[in-house]
């Protein structure tokens, strides 16, 4: 399967790209787990939100083959 992910803000740097995907022969994952093998890192940062074809989902959420997959810092405003 292949999963495209997006990071945005403060991730982009901490992960180096603001995007990129993953192929993998599992036939699901969870989010954390894309996050994992696409960062390289085991710790999930706090306070970070997760969206699985733009809707939002925890960490445990299912990702199939051709999801998007997108990593940012709570939002903000006023």
């Amino acid at each position: 399967m292949k999963i495209k992910i997006n990071y945005f803000a403060s991730l982009r740097e901490k992960v180096g790209c603001s995007d990129n995907s993953i192929e993998s022969d599992a036939i699901s994952l969870s989010a954390g787990e894309v996050w994992t093998l696409a960062t390289g890192l085991k710790v999930f940062p706090d306070k970070i939100l997760v969206a699985v074809n733009q809707e939002y989902v925890d960490l445990n959420a299912p990702v199939v083959d051709g999801d998007e997959v997108a990593f940012f810092p709570p939002v903000t405003g006023g």
